[in-house]
């Protein structure tokens, strides 16, 4: 994103007036999500000041802190874990622009995890994993790609320890096992990777 997040994370970035992460924060609240954790690394301190408790928005909000270097996905999940508790919880990057209807994930899955998948992006046309039935598949379809949003059981990190780790390779084995279920969405979603994707949005 260049100098768009030279001075503040992507999150914060303004899309019609309010901020990529608080766009989210409300679609959540609207959809029946009210208690909120918020992994903050970069610039962490400009996201906890912008959002605070969540009051504002109806929610609560508790911060999990990797530190300014991060953990990636997979290790960040890791470390709020006593946050998140021991059953199904709901994972957004803070960095997409989605209408995706929440409510349809409060009781979607009794697997590992659940995948929401969309149509491959010009900056991703070869996909991320398949899809057939319901079932995420590592062979035998067209990949689509991953949106960012996924359900996941405090189960599927139990063999996984503290640190930096990548979450795409912890799914990859699950679905050898066939412990990941998936569906593909076909409404708004964007990937805010780069400036001009920002514009397109405003």
């Amino acid at each position: 994103m260049g100098e768009l997040t030279e001075n503040m994370p992507k999150p914060l970035l303004q899309v019609k007036g309010r901020s990529l992460i608080e766009h989210l924060i409300i679609s959540l609240k609207e959809n029946g999500f009210t208690e909120i954790v918020i992994n903050v690394a970069y610039k962490g301190d400009q996201i906890k000041a912008a959002l605070k408790s969540g009051a504002q928005f109806g929610v609560t909000i508790e911060y999990s802190d990797e530190g300014g270097e991060g953990l990636e996905t997979g290790g960040g999940i890791f470390k709020a874990l006593p946050l998140l508790g021991q059953e199904h919880f709901l994972v957004v990057n803070a960095d997409i622009w989605t209408d995706y209807p929440f409510k349809n994930l409060r009781t979607k899955t009794n697997d590992l995890a659940h995948l929401v998948l969309v149509k491959n992006p010009g900056h991703n046309v070869a996909g991320d994993f398949a899809l057939d039935k319901g079932r995420i598949i590592e062979k035998g379809a067209v990949p689509k790609t991953f949106s960012g949003i996924g359900v996941y059981h405090a189960d599927l990190f139990a063999n996984e320890t503290a640190g930096f780790f990548r979450l795409a390779p912890l799914l990859r084995k699950k679905i050898l096992t066939n412990d990941v279920s998936g569906e593909l969405y076909a409404g708004q979603w964007q990937d805010i990777g780069t400036p001009e994707r920002l514009l397109n949005l405003a």
